[in-house]
């Protein structure tokens, strides 16, 4: 990884840390870069650089703010994933009041891109690259040293449920038996979560090929399906897309135990692991997962009595 990239990951995961804290008190930021800087980018030797992105940010921040109001106004601020909010904070700071000799804004456009593949959700990238784009296109010729604060126009927006687009996705809770004991297979996000594998549904597949497929993929695993468990469906807002009903489907599946094979580049993903039953009530978990993993276990107990 090269290391400016490297650096601004460090800066993204510091802007991350103090929007999600609870507490901002004035010399807590600078503690959280030192601290980050240790554990991520020991003999990095590009401090500079990263203080001055970090700090320009937290320096600039009501404006970059209210740039992103402006070219995103379908998508309140408050809503748009604290990952994708501070890699627009970061790429807005880049392509607006960083030096651009040594950043063209087409390179702050594309390394925030890809800080939201690999960070980001499935959309990220998309929605990162519409607002940035956006913003550029309004700042005119690369060498423009003014930015226009007018408004963006805003959009028609559809407002009947009905009509709008429908994004599918499925998953699965997979688990293994090994040695007379029933193993669960998780993947672990940059945020500290052991959550479950999921993916968007391909065309031509239907949900059920899609979970196996997307397991195949992000763990290495052949599974089975055993049972549905839930389907939920709710409307998600996109600058670019608009009004989206995101339908989830996950099943319970079952695999042979094997080691897990972490699909390389999966963006937000850092590793893949078995846990026994008996240890997933102690895990870090979103709250979403709880219901799921308690159907299947009370399935699965079923079975073994």
């Amino acid at each position: 990884m090269a290391n400016r990239h490297l650096s601004r990951s460090i800066v993204l995961q510091t802007l991350f840390e103090w929007d999600f804290a609870v507490s901002k008190d004035k010399d807590e930021p600078s503690v959280m870069l030192e601290r980050n800087i240790e554990e991520f980018g020991p003999g990095l030797n590009d401090d500079e650089f990263i203080a001055k992105l970090y700090n320009g940010v937290l320096l600039k921040k009501e404006i970059i703010d209210e740039i992103i109001t402006n070219a995103a106004p379908d998508w309140p601020l408050a809503k748009i994933s604290i990952v994708d909010r501070n890699i627009l904070r970061l790429g807005l700071f880049e392509l607006l009041f960083g030096d651009r000799e040594q950043v063209p804004p087409k390179v702050a456009i594309n390394e925030a891109i890809e800080l939201a593949k690999s960070f980001g959700g499935e959309n990220s990238s998309r929605f990162v690259n519409g607002v940035l784009g956006a913003v550029y296109k309004e700042i005119g010729e690369p060498g423009k040293d003014d930015f226009n604060k007018k408004k963006f126009p805003k959009k028609v927006v559809e407002t009947d449920p009905a009509k709008f687009p429908i994004e599918k996705k499925a998953g699965a809770v997979v688990y293994a038996r090994n040695e007379g004991k029933i193993y669960f297979a998780f993947v672990h996000d940059v945020f500290g979560y052991w959550t479950l594998s999921k993916g968007g549904i391909e065309a031509g597949e239907d949900e059920e090929q899609g979970a196996i497929r997307e397991i195949k993929e992000e763990m290495g695993l052949d599974i089975k399906i055993v049972e549905f468990l839930d389907r939920n469906e709710y409307i998600a807002s996109h600058p670019i897309q608009g009004k989206i009903r995101k339908q989830v489907t996950f099943f319970l599946g079952e695999s042979e135990y094997k080691d897990l094979v972490l699909e390389k580049g999966t963006g937000g993903l850092d590793d893949a692991r078995w846990f026994a039953m008996e240890e997933v009530p102690e895990l870090k978990m979103y709250d979403n997962m709880i219901p799921l993993l308690t159907k299947s276990m009370e399935i699965l107990n079923k079975k073994n009595d």
